[in-house]
């Protein structure tokens, strides 16, 4: 089963496995060919572009394609409620949210527009419905922050779609790819609650305009021979995997070098020969390009966020006009963690270590996190921390079934004297009088998110990311 982990780690072994593919004689004297150092340099920019399409896709062929993925959820245009949150057994995305249940719906917008519905919800209760097409585009919101709490139909077009708007729809969405999805996140306030947040997901609902209408289908979209996603083939055959996934994202007019440049390793339109058909040196070079496209994501993650007692504050999500063709800042977005929300809807700090750099390991230490009286996260919906483990992003499995600990536990969780809140975060129990505030941690590298859903704009804030007035504690050595 492929999680995101397998294929951000692309190495020149793996590009040695690509050029043990046969290669036709015949193809040796194209001309059409760059030489191998072109070749290299297209590839890791190519591999910093297409990060994203690439991991989407993988998410998506797992959600909606492949029904005995494990992590299956529905086909196209159907939503899939998940009455629950997230737990390890859950790998496809890195960094998943465990404190709101999910939807998922993903559409398919070749054929024609897909209208959703959401019902109301109590104004207590935080619910956002986030738009992201192929590109990793946050191109809309539905929800308390965007929209507010009344029900309302919404329509969702593909980036052709230049058809009429019907009435009762209360606003028009356009997706940069044919393929987009829109993930849902109710809040949750505690295990009981749980049939609640049933009743909300009951009334998400997703349909074709056709349907909306109570109109005869006139156009449906032709079938897809979507390729299969397994980890091995995401490390050799990255490039054809983004080759496919182009076909449905219309280029913009800041994509017009990028794609130009992949079509001269075989990739995308306006290519005059198939990926598979280059030599084995170009494919060799290809793949140490990758290498060093991925080390530059990394360093890039480590450099370009503000680093705040420890944590790493930064914004990495957005629109296709947030982005403007830094293709870089989409890529360390979706390696930090796919589908992330805009710095409006939630912001997410994050850290592996102390103040001073040093790595955060519970093998070998334990550790406080505490915010001084009066200086919770700053929110108007709710705030979380959630913890994974440091190697693979993912939850992990602990005694008591705990992945974070959020604001809607705070009636439950012990202040100390001077009003302050301690969190411990360590692998043992800190003790039946401290339990209430642990949250468990791995035998060994710890990656802590914090999340600050609907963060309050007015001072003090933690916007904007890295520069707010709000600054998140330090994680510390226990004493």
């Amino acid at each position: 089963m492929l999680t995101k982990r397998d294929f951000l780690h692309s190495t020149a072994i793996a590009a040695i496995t690509v050029a043990m593919t046969s290669v036709p004689a015949s193809a040796q004297t194209k001309a059409e060919w760059p030489d191998i150092i072109e070749a290299k340099n297209i590839a890791e920019e190519g591999f910093i572009y297409g990060l994203p399409i690439v991991m989407n896709y993988a998410v998506m062929y797992e959600y909606s394609v492949d029904k005995n993925s494990g992590q299956f959820k529905a086909p196209f245009n159907h939503i899939k409620n998940e009455a629950r949150v997230f737990t390890p057994k859950d790998t496809s995305i890195v960094t998943p949210n465990s404190d709101t249940p999910y939807s998922f719906l993903w559409m398919d917008l070749r054929a024609e527009p897909i209208v959703l519905s959401v019902p109301a919800v109590e104004k207590g209760r935080y619910y956002a419905v986030q738009l992201e097409d192929g590109n990793t585009y946050n191109y809309g919101y539905i929800g308390s922050r965007a929209t507010g709490t009344e029900p309302g139909d919404y329509m969702v077009v593909g980036p052709g779609w230049n058809g009429a708007t019907p009435p009762g729809i209360k606003k028009v969405f356009r997706s940069t790819t044919q393929f987009s999805v829109a993930g849902y996140r109710t809040q949750l306030f505690g295990p009981d609650d749980m049939p609640n947040v049933e009743k909300v997901q009951a009334g998400y609902k997703g349909q074709t305009l056709s349907a909306y209408l109570k109109q005869p289908t006139t156009v449906a979209s032709t079938a897809v021979d979507f390729p299969k996603i397994e980890k091995e083939m995401v490390k050799t055959n990255f490039f054809e995997y983004l080759d496919f996934a182009l076909q449905f994202a219309p280029p913009a007019p800041e994509e017009k070098e990028i794609r130009a440049k992949l079509a001269r390793i075989g990739v995308g339109a306006g290519k005059t020969f198939d990926f598979k058909d280059l030599p084995i040196a170009h494919k060799l070079e290809i793949g140490l390009g990758m290498k060093d496209g991925e080390a530059r994501i990394e360093k890039f993650l480590s450099d370009q966020q503000k680093i705040i007692n420890g944590w790493k504050v930064g914004s990495f999500f957005g629109n296709r006009e947030f982005f403007n063709g830094n293709w870089m800042l989409r890529a360390a977005g979706a390696k930090a963690g796919i589908y992330g929300n805009d710095a409006v809807e939630a912001t997410y700090p994050m850290t592996k270590t102390l103040a001073n750099g040093e790595p955060l390991d519970g093998s070998k230490n334990n550790y406080t996190l505490t915010f001084p009286a009066g200086q919770l996260p700053p929110v108007d919906a709710f705030w979380s921390v959630t913890m994974y483990d440091g190697k693979t992003q993912l939850l992990i499995e602990n005694p008591i079934n705990r992945y974070l600990v959020n604001s809607p536990m705070l009636p439950n969780m012990k202040k100390n004297a001077d009003g302050s809140l301690t969190l411990y975060i360590q692998n043992k129990s800190p003790g039946a009088d401290r339990e209430s505030n642990w949250l468990p941690a791995p035998k060994g590298d710890i990656y802590l998110v914090m999340r600050l859903y609907w963060p309050k704009t007015e001072a003090p804030s933690i916007l904007p990311p890295g520069e707010g007035t709000w600054k998140p504690p330090a994680v510390e050595l226990a004493v």
